[in-house]
C-alpha cells in the first residue's frame, strides 16, 4: 500500500489574511504543517499543494515538495484533488495547511484505521463542550453506531431540542481518502448542503460516499481566525513537538 499526505495551502485566505506565512515561533504557518506531516512514518511522499508561487519557494526552501494547482479551487479537497490525478498511491491523507499542531501519532492512527475498515473517506472526531459546539467557525459531526459519518454543520449539531445534550464532535482537520474517489471528487457538482455549510464533505455525503469516523481524545485546533493565531503563537514555544525541529 502507498500512502502519501496531500497538504492544501492557498495564499488568499479570506478570514486571516495570508495565514500560511504568519511567523509562529520564528517559523511561518505552513512550515510547520510540513515539519509536523514530516515526523509520520507511514507517508512515501509529502506534497504540499499550492496555487502560489511564493508558497512553493518557501517550502521548498525548508527542503518540502510541493506543486503548484489552478487558482480558481473553491476548496482545499478540490486543490488535492487535481493533483491527486497526477499520481500513483492507495491512500491520500489530506492535512490543512492551517493546522500547526497536528499530531503525527494522530495521523498514523487515521491511516490505520482506514486500513482497517471499508470506508471510501475516512475523518476523526474530537469531543468538545456544547460552548465550543454553538461557534460557526467550528464544523462538527454526528455518526451512527457503525462509526459512518451522517452529516455535518457549522450549527450545533445534535440540537438540545429536549434534552441536555454533553456529545459534540469536532471534524478534525486530516481526511483519508481512497485514490479513486479523490480522483474524481473535484469532477462532482456542488450540492444544496454544501453551498449552504461551505463544508466540502458534504459533497461526498450528497453522492453517496461513504464516510468513516473515529475519536481522537486529545484536541487539535486550526488557526481560522485572529483568535486562533494568537493563541497558537502563545502556545507553541511549549509545544513538545516543536522541539524536534
Amino acid at each position: 500500500m502507498k500512502i502519501i499526505a496531500l497538504i492544501p495551502c492557498r495564499l488568499k485566505s479570506t478570514r486571516l489574511k495570508k495565514k500560511a506565512l504568519l511567523d509562529i515561533d520564528g517559523l511561518p504557518l505552513i512550515i510547520h504543517t510540513l515539519k509536523r506531516v514530516q515526523m509520520c512514518k507511514e507517508f512515501s511522499e509529502i506534497i504540499v499543494c499550492t496555487d502560489s508561487k511564493v508558497i512553493k519557494k518557501l517550502v521548498e526552501k525548508h527542503s518540502g515538495k510541493s506543486f503548484l494547482t489552478k487558482k480558481s479551487h473553491k476548496t482545499g479537497t478540490d486543490r488535492i484533488s487535481e493533483i491527486s490525478r497526477k499520481l500513483k498511491y492507495d491512500i491520500a491523507v489530506d492535512i490543512q495547511g492551517d493546522f500547526p499542531f497536528v499530531d503525527p501519532k494522530n495521523i498514523s492512527k487515521l491511516i490505520k484505521f482506514h486500513l482497517r475498515n471499508k470506508f471510501d473517506i475516512v475523518v476523526p472526531f474530537s469531543p468538545i463542550s456544547e460552548n465550543d459546539a454553538k461557534s460557526k467557525d467550528v464544523v462538527k459531526l454526528v455518526h451512527d453506531k457503525k462509526n459512518k459519518v451522517v452529516f455535518f454543520s457549522r450549527s450545533i449539531i445534535p440540537n438540545p431540542f429536549k434534552n441536555k445534550n454533553k456529545y459534540y464532535c469536532k471534524h478534525m482537520s486530516i481526511i483519508s481518502f481512497n485514490k479513486k474517489v479523490l480522483d474524481n471528487f473535484s469532477k462532482k457538482k456542488e450540492g444544496n448542503f454544501e453551498k449552504s455549510e461551505s463544508i466540502e464533505l458534504l459533497r461526498a455525503i450528497e453522492n453517496d460516499l461513504s464516510i468513516g469516523t473515529f475519536q481522537i481524545k486529545k484536541d487539535i485546533f486550526s488557526v481560522d481566525i485572529k483568535k486562533d493565531y494568537l493563541k497558537s503563537k502563545k502556545l507553541m514555544p511549549f509545544d513538545p513537538l516543536r522541539k524536534k525541529y
